[in-house]
């Protein structure tokens, strides 16, 4: 992660302070679980709310998306809204 961090405070305890982490991602793929180490994350310091990075996460649905190689009709330009999002896309810093 990046050196020039952001911090910000948490949107749901409005206490605490959203800090920058590599976490155990968790998603589903069809029947399978599927688990992602090392993954960007901002977490609350005082109620543990995650927000992930919106790009990483973008990334992470093209690498998972089943029709990834076959050829399409259309390209899609924006990317998928499939999980909530933070709104939040910028380099993280190392914990």
């Amino acid at each position: 992660m990046n050196q020039n961090t952001e911090q910000y405070p948490c949107k749901q305890c409005h206490v605490g302070v959203m800090q920058p982490r590599y976490v155990t991602y968790f998603t589903r793929l069809g029947n399978e679980l599927i688990t992602v180490q090392n993954f960007p994350a901002y977490i609350c310091d005082m109620c543990g709310r995650r927000e992930y990075d919106e790009q990483s996460i973008y990334w992470l649905d093209a690498m998972l998306d089943p029709n990834a190689g076959k050829p399409t009709q259309a390209k899609r330009l924006t990317p998928p809204l499939s999980r909530p999002r933070s709104g939040f896309s910028h380099p993280m810093q190392d914990s």
